[in-house]
């Protein structure tokens, strides 16, 4: 018998996102994923070659990240909540679920491709009200859509080429509170790419306390704590 799931939702909301999961598992199985995703990681990439590939590819996170990330935002009461790359929005949907049971906010989506955010929109719709209502959707450049109305953040979620995560946490670490919470995907996959990154969690002068969650190539998750 599976396991119960964490996550508070409708019926039709947990339908919807086993089978985007289940469309997302599909893609990453695939031989021309796998060979591109080890060409990433030992030579890197550039963001034209992402773009190529990715185009059409969820990129969502793991139902356990999604599950973990789920119930951390709930623990934390979470109701501002910025992602950085949406993609098709299916970690979206769970995050969107913490902040409207948390006592209601918003999720601030960011997507650079006009047809990944379109059918982000298309499956926030399909989830409904519990979910769609939630949901701030920003399309185009990351470094200029988080410029501003931000306001402050109770979390971070990094899902985003690797080379973009350091400074979009620059971008956004003003605006994140004390004991706010930071989420990178893949650091164990993507170490090198991830390195500059990592280097900046480590340093105690940025404030920041980090571990590496051991899901599936890696979960970095980082809490704020500025003077400590």
């Amino acid at each position: 018998m599976p396991p119960q799931s964490p996550i508070i939702a409708s019926s039709a909301v947990h339908s919807l996102l086993t089978r985007l999961h289940a469309e997302s598992t599909k893609q990453e199985q695939t031989w021309s994923h796998y060979l591109f995703n080890l060409r990433r990681q030992f030579f890197g990439a550039t963001l034209e070659s992402v773009d190529a590939f990715m185009g059409d590819k969820f990129v969502a996170l793991e139902p356990e990240k999604c599950h973990f990330v789920y119930l951390l935002a709930r623990s934390m009461g979470a109701r501002n909540i910025v992602e950085a790359g949406t993609s098709f929005g299916v970690s979206t949907i769970y995050l969107s679920l913490a902040v409207g049971q948390n006592g209601g906010g918003r999720v601030i989506a960011t997507e650079k491709e006009g047809k990944k955010a379109e059918k982000a929109r298309e499956y926030w719709k399909e989830a409904g009200e519990e979910v769609e209502k939630h949901i701030e959707l920003r399309e185009g450049d990351i470094l200029e859509t988080l410029k501003e109305g931000v306001g402050e953040v109770d979390m971070l979620l990094l899902d985003i080429w690797t080379p973009l995560a350091l400074p979009v946490l620059k971008l956004v670490k003003p605006r994140l509170k004390k004991g706010a919470v930071v989420i990178a995907d893949n650091t164990t996959q993507f170490k090198m790419p991830y390195r500059e990154f990592l280097e900046y969690l480590d340093q105690p002068e940025n404030g920041l306390k980090h571990m590496t969650v051991p899901f599936s190539n890696g979960l970095e998750v980082a809490v704020y704590l500025p003077e400590e």
